[in-house]
């Protein structure tokens, strides 16, 4: 939500719906059925409960503790431990979220698992328009504009230098689009061929919920050498990359940095103090 909102409580708005945002983007998978449906909201509703009571308190720690660090120079090092760090949090989750998934999963039928095909199908078709545009200035532009939206989001206005950085940045990175889209394709196969399996072995909730955990793992960690081995390299060289721009912003970038980190704080605080 943080990375696509901004402006005074468009993120504790947003969150306060993110129930039923989440049912209907699931819906959009599974075309849920008259059974499914209180089943999946029940789901959702409990999920979002627990979450907003026990980890945003969390959230808004480590936004603090972000917020002297956005006006030092930091190192590629420290970059890829706040990574690490922010990206750990998606565990317990995981965790709280696989057991409440079961009975929904053992619920489908082969034509909703023919659905989710159609919609992979679909999103698969828009990542292509988004990342693999055919003419290579064009997908380098689209690459580029993320990366300064993304970095505006947090430090204002880059100036002509830091657009510079960024853009030679951006060409010189090892991120492939087309690697990405073929380990989501065996991902989406990877699932759909679990879930045709639970279905018709009629898995018991101990297998469907070990199923879904290797799923998860897999998402989190290719068992593919080529795609681990291409994940790694970006990510250090997100890292040093990121590193190299936070350490060219003047004083007011940086603050501008921090003002959003601790709106964003608040948001979480806010949200956490309404679950009480």
């Amino acid at each position: 939500m943080a990375s696509l909102l901004s402006g005074c409580g468009a993120v504790r708005f947003l969150y306060g719906q993110a129930p039923e945002l989440s049912f209907w983007w699931l819906d959009g998978y599974v075309d849920f059925n008259e059974a499914q449906t209180p089943q999946a909201h029940d789901a959702l509703n409990a999920w979002f409960r627990w979450h907003r009571a026990t980890q945003l308190p969390d959230y808004a720690q480590f936004l603090a503790r972000l917020q002297p660090l956005a006006l030092e120079r930091v190192t590629p090092a420290q970059v890829c431990r706040l990574y690490d760090e922010a990206w750990g949090r998606l565990d317990p989750m995981l965790e709280r979220a696989l057991p409440m998934a079961v009975e929904t999963v053992q619920s489908l039928t082969l034509q909703q698992i023919a659905h989710i095909e159609r919609k992979y199908a679909k999103v698969n078709k828009e990542f292509r328009g988004d990342y693999l545009q055919s003419d290579p200035e064009e997908r380098l532009k689209k690459s580029v504009d993320r990366a300064v939206d993304r970095a505006e989001m947090l430090y204002g206005s880059l100036d002509d230098a830091q657009h510079e950085f960024l853009a030679k940045g951006v060409a010189a990175s090892p991120f492939d689009p087309q690697l990405w889209l073929s380990e989501r394709m065996l991902r989406q196969q990877d699932a759909l061929k679990t879930l045709r399996r639970l279905v018709v072995e009629r898995s018991s909730t101990d297998q469907t919920l070990a199923a879904l955990r290797v799923l998860v793992q897999h998402v989190q960690r290719s068992p593919r050498e080529i795609y681990t081995s291409y994940q790694d390299r970006l990510y250090q060289y997100n890292c040093n990359l990121a590193a190299q721009l936070h350490n060219s912003t003047s004083r007011e970038q940086r603050l501008a940095a921090v003002k959003k980190l601790k709106s964003w704080e608040d948001d979480a605080r806010s949200l956490a103090a309404d679950a009480r």
